[in-house]
């Protein structure tokens, strides 16, 4: 910092002394004609040194652009790093090499193989930043921008290669949206701290196999969709046919269902109808005189329910045979019938004719 000052103050003043030797010089040589004057080779020589700062002294000031950082080199040797700004050094001794400080970005196009050997191109986008504290070291070991990002081409192209070279080319087409973080993790790996810059990212933009291959690809992928359609269709036709079974299943467990109901309530009406008869019975049997015992039972039904049922038991002999009974339950089942129409007598010459209506007869009736 203090041999810019002094180099620079140094050259203000021979700035203004050139300038005061070529304005000197000039008018002189317009007047040599008149008086004394100053010899033309003074006045050459003020003009000469005139010009030769001004060509010297632009070409001192050196700029910094924002967003890079400035190596100073004075006599070939690294003297400084500067930041953005303008800066006063003489030209013949000071050299300012600048290197971008900004997030570079470099695009990869190379060829890689698969584990299966199959050729493919790839397209990568890395994202890296040099460090400002080590811009020395960069100069030192790189000389330069160039050869530096050169290098972490190299190391990137290094390990993709090696990182894709571990799938098959189906593989890497199924897990194509996982493997560009596992490709930017090898890469950061592999710069780490070495080539004194920070890593941003690494991203796979593309992946392009032969057409040949993806020909096939495209052929197997058909022929698996069309076997994922087939066994579709299939299990959607068990499906419906399970669900017919069901159907028919489930309609003829109604049909069933129905049938039973049918027959327990037939069984049900005739056993009614029997105990009714057996009641009417026994209560005819006591009319005409007959011994009727009763007797109860215990019995267990289909819900698993106590029910008591009284049996009649009716006593024959040799005057009680039961002839009787059953005449009588003719007759009422008779009357239980009857429309309520007398029988018709009719005077004939061989006698008496009387027709006697039968049940469900009406008034045709029957001959007796």
């Amino acid at each position: 910092m203090i041999f810019s000052f002094l180099t620079a103050t140094l050259f203000l003043a021979l700035i203004a002394l050139g300038t005061a030797f070529f304005v000197l010089g000039y008018v002189r040589k317009k007047r040599r004609s008149g008086g004394k004057g100053v010899p033309t080779a003074v006045s050459a020589a003020f003009i000469a040194a005139g010009a030769l700062l001004m060509f010297l002294i632009p070409g001192s000031f050196h700029t910094v652009e924002a967003g890079t950082v400035a190596v100073v080199k004075r006599m070939g040797v690294i003297s400084a790093v500067e930041a953005p700004g303008t800066y006063f050094d003489f030209w013949l001794i000071s050299k300012y090499e600048t290197y971008d400080a900004k997030v570079r970005q470099v695009e990869i196009n190379t060829d890689a193989y698969t584990l299966d050997s199959q050729s493919m191109d790839i397209s990568m986008v890395v994202q890296f930043q040099i460090r400002q504290d080590n811009v020395k070291e960069i100069a030192l070991n790189y000389g330069g921008m160039e050869a530096l990002t050169n290098r972490i081409q190299s190391v990137a192209v290094e390990r993709t290669k090696a990182t894709l070279s571990k799938y098959q080319a189906e593989k890497l087409i199924e897990q194509r949206s996982s493997i560009s973080p596992t490709v930017e993790r090898e890469i950061s790996d592999a710069i780490g701290d070495k080539y004194y810059v920070t890593f941003n990212s690494a991203v796979l933009t593309d992946i392009t196999f032969s057409d040949a291959f993806e020909a096939a690809v495209e052929a197997k992928m058909m022929a698996q969709q069309e076997k994922l359609q087939a066994q579709y269709e299939n299990e959607k036709k068990k499906e419906q046919a399970e669900t017919a079974l069901y159907v028919a299943q489930q309609e003829a467990q109604a049909l069933l269902a129905k049938a039973q109901a049918e027959a327990d309530a037939q069984v049900a009406q005739a056993q009614a109808e029997a105990r009714s008869i057996m009641l009417k019975s026994v209560e005819i049997a006591r009319m005409l005189g007959y011994t009727v015992t009763e007797s109860a039972t215990d019995a267990t039904d289909a819900e698993g329910e106590n029910k008591f049922t009284t049996v009649y038991r009716i006593e024959y002999d040799e005057t009680h045979t039961g002839a009787d009974i059953a005449e009588y339950m003719k007759y009422i089942e008779y009357m239980s019938k009857w429309n309520g129409e007398l029988p018709q007598v009719v005077a004939g010459e061989n006698g008496f004719m009387i027709t006697v209506p039968l049940p469900g007869n009406g008034a045709d009736g029957g001959n007796a």
